[in-house]
């Protein structure tokens, strides 16, 4: 008689399933990844303008105190630290405003005019550079400021 053959079975993947694997991960991969990539963006504009917001009301709180908004010349400094200069800060708070000033979420001081030159109350100006730190720009390089974005 024979002998009975056993087949053994292996479990496994061939080469050609493993590679249509990879391609849908690669494809999948394409599609996705650029949408998460934006996300980061996205999030530094809105911490730009949380920023711009809290600057917003610091600078508020110095006019009440003094009357009038600081200088462009005074700048923003003007928040943690005593101005010198005019139009003088003569019911200045000792202890501040802001304990520091922040700088944008690309590393860069936000920036201050006054009178300003957007803004639609004729107000100041307070505004971020963008993620290119240059003025003008589109998209996420585009200048984020109180006037809106």
């Amino acid at each position: 008689m024979h002998a009975l053959r056993h087949r053994t079975s292996q479990h496994g993947f061939t080469l050609i399933e493993i590679m249509v694997v990879v391609v849908i991960i690669g494809i999948l991969g394409a599609i996705v990844v650029p949408q998460f990539m934006s996300r980061p963006d996205q999030a530094k504009v809105t911490a730009a303008k949380v920023d711009l917001q809290a600057i917003g009301t610091a600078l508020e709180m110095y006019r009440l105190d003094n009357f009038h908004y600081p200088s462009t010349q005074q700048g923003l400094e003007a928040l943690s630290k005593r101005p010198s200069g005019m139009p003088a800060a003569r019911s200045w708070n000792p202890q501040g405003y802001l304990k520091s000033l922040p700088v944008d979420p690309w590393g860069t001081p936000y920036q201050y005019l006054n009178p300003g030159v957007k803004s639609a109350d004729g107000g100041y100006d307070l505004y971020s550079l963008g993620s290119d730190g240059v003025a003008g720009g589109e998209g996420h390089a585009a200048e984020i400021g109180n006037w809106g974005s």
